[in-house]
């Protein structure tokens, strides 16, 4: 079983059929992420912004990209808000810490305070993504699974894992079960960005790619079961 996980959720993991957020969504990946701390991990979470608003899209209407990208890492703050609240709502402590100021609403990352959180058996939400524009939520991830030690950073998305060709394309795709991480970057897979496997591949943390979508996969996975993809060495 990992004892230490990040991971990375993208906004339309809670996104609703006509609005950002929906209720349901919300309360069962809390519920999810509660039953992985109950089992005895420690979690950090990174959420993305693309159910409210993605910078990239705002820089096809002209946006300069440094803003557009500040927008965006807004809109991860207020994910990260939302479901710290549903975590407390299903009696799991969450802390949101945001590596961009805002200080009235959450508190800065202090890593310091990261560990004495994770050790205290609480949840923590890293928002902002990196704090500077021009990189994704996948590489803030990355970033924070490096900085509290993760054994592991879950990849989560709304496919089985890691494929040969687009699923939704191609009915025959091939489902990966394993690849390193030099096959991810040669072969440019979409698994995550390729600065964020560079950085797991230097700081050897595997990457499991698996879909949030079906029920106790996360358990599943954070136990060492073989669901979705793994990337490693």
């Amino acid at each position: 079983m990992y004892r230490r996980i990040l991971l990375k959720l993208s906004g339309e993991a809670i996104e609703g059929e006509t609005q950002p957020f929906d209720h349901q969504a919300l309360l069962r990946i809390a519920g999810e992420v509660g039953q992985v701390r109950t089992a005895g991990a420690a979690v950090g979470i990174v959420i993305g912004g693309g159910n409210i608003l993605r910078g990239v899209s705002l820089e096809k209407l002209g946006f300069q990209r440094a803003r557009s990208d500040s927008m965006g890492m807004l809109a991860t703050i207020i994910n990260a808000i939302m479901l710290g609240e549903a975590l407390r709502a299903g009696g799991v402590p969450a802390v949101v810490q945001s590596a961009l100021p805002v200080s009235t609403v959450v508190e800065e990352i202090d890593l310091a305070n990261t560990a004495r959180y994770l050790d205290e058996g609480k949840v923590v939400l890293f928002a902002g993504g990196t704090g500077s524009p021009f990189f994704t939520t996948d590489t803030a991830a990355a970033l924070r699974a490096c900085e509290i030690g993760a054994d592991v950073l879950l990849k989560a998305t709304k496919v089985d894992g890691v494929y040969d060709r687009d699923p939704a394309l191609h009915p025959d795709a091939r489902l990966l079960r394993t690849l390193t991480y030099d096959q991810v970057l040669a072969r440019q897979l979409k698994v995550m960005d390729m600065t964020a496997v560079s950085l797991c591949r230097e700081n050897r943390i595997p990457i499991a790619v698996f879909n949030i979508f079906r029920d106790r996969a996360l358990l599943s996975v954070v136990r060492g079961e073989h669901v979705g993809t793994l990337v490693k060495e």
